[in-house]
């Protein structure tokens, strides 16, 4: 099946260590990504999940997927996604990877996430430009996160 990816970097001043600690740390993921929940077992086959809403019994969104490659510092590759919404399932089936690679830079580090297994089809639009969004407020945070 032909899919779709994106591939977003950013500059980071800090060292690769503290990146990629926060990417699988609960309490920095709660606030770089604003997640009402996070949950993390760090290891390969290990578990990432990120819950969103005010009522912990029936969140708003949650997002569950197993880490396939757990390279610290400068890899984890997340497959094998779950999602829940409230207002309904995606309206397209979809093998998502996510890849975080944390490299060493002059001052600091390069964190880059390439997500891909987007399908083409048009129902899957909205949902491609709302992650391109996503994970460009999300490497806000996580600039925001590092410098506070």
């Amino acid at each position: 099946m032909n899919t779709r990816k994106h591939v977003h970097e950013i500059a980071l001043p800090a060292d690769p260590q503290r990146v990629f600690s926060l990417l699988v740390t609960p309490s920095a993921i709660r606030q770089w990504w604003s997640a009402a929940r996070a949950v993390v077992l760090a290891q390969e086959n290990g578990v990432w999940a990120a819950a969103w809403g005010a009522n912990e019994d029936q969140p708003e969104y949650i997002t569950a997927c197993r880490i396939q490659t757990y390279d610290p510092p400068h890899r984890i590759v997340l497959t094998d996604y779950h999602f829940f919404a409230k207002d309904g399932p995606l309206p397209f089936t979809a093998n998502f990877v996510t890849e975080f690679t944390v490299e060493p830079a002059t001052g600091g580090c390069v964190l880059r996430v390439t997500q891909d297994g987007f399908p083409l089809e048009p129902s899957a639009d909205a949902f491609y430009a709302g992650c391109e969004v996503g994970w460009r407020n999300t490497f806000e945070g996580i600039q925001r996160y590092l410098t506070e």
